[in-house]
């Protein structure tokens, strides 16, 4: 792990591989942290320059006050770049992660390659659930929203067959800062990039959707791959965690794409 200081800001961020290879960066779903790539992250470095950080209000990083916008995620990922001497990266961007990678792909695209999209959309309805979420976070802590989240990241075959894996992920929803994941949810709240999504410049782009992703339902991503000029759409059998719960098929579908 390695910790250093980006514009006032404290970033936790992992690093693997070597630094001679293709750099890939690594960003979580809202309410995890990096650690949610611990399965998939030895294949990946093997192969990259493997960038994983916790983002702002998650994980060890620091959480500014809030509310955020995905123009500070995205403005820390370039810094976590700067500060790493990459020019340039692959980008696989996981949920809210996803969000994050199209903000890139719109605002600095010159700093990417390709990209991965995955269990995302370019627009989370609807505003009075995401408001209702903050004020649980804020009042309650994550005691009340971990357990239902949980539920909705996997399906109930893979929770009934792999408990271990669904509580690890319970916790780790549990163990989040709720003013930080409060100050996120504002940032999803908020976005809506369908139209400005369509006129970035064309990029190559993985699209990986979840057969049972209720949280980010399929045909979100179904529309995400249509509007993108240079895209390609993989399927799992999955909820909204595909990586953890369709892991072989999530990593071979990313592998190949970017080794492409």
């Amino acid at each position: 792990m390695v910790d250093w200081g980006i514009e006032g800001l404290k970033l936790n961020v992992s690093l693997a591989g070597e630094r001679r290879a293709p750099a890939l960066i690594l960003a979580h779903p809202l309410g995890a942290n990096l650690q949610v790539w611990d399965d998939i992250a030895p294949a990946l470095a093997e192969k990259f320059f493997l960038v994983r950080l916790d983002l702002r209000g998650h994980g060890r990083s620091r959480s500014p006050a809030g509310p955020y916008a995905l123009a500070d995620f995205g403005g820390d990922v370039c810094a976590t770049m700067d500060a790493l001497g990459v020019k340039r990266a692959h980008f696989l961007g996981q949920s809210m992660g996803g969000a994050i990678g199209q903000w890139l792909m719109i605002h600095a695209p010159e700093r990417l390659d390709k990209i991965v999209l995955a269990n995302t959309a370019s627009y989370f309805p609807s505003a009075a659930g995401w408001n209702a979420r903050i004020r649980s976070a804020r009042e309650k802590g994550m005691t009340k929203l971990a357990p239902s989240v949980a539920q909705r990241w996997l399906t109930e075959g893979f929770r009934n067959d792999r408990p271990d894996v669904a509580r690890k992920i319970e916790h780790m929803l549990l163990a989040s800062d709720p003013l930080g994941y409060a100050a996120c949810c504002s940032a999803l709240r908020d976005t809506d990039l369908r139209d400005a999504i369509r006129a970035a410049p064309p990029r190559p782009v993985l699209v990986i959707v979840g057969e049972s992703d209720a949280s980010t339902p399929p045909e979100l991503g179904v529309a995400l791959a249509k509007s993108l000029s240079d895209s390609r759409l993989v399927r799992l059998k999955a909820a909204h965690l595909s990586s953890v719960e369709a892991e072989e098929a999530f990593l071979e579908a990313v592998t190949v794409f970017l080794a492409g």
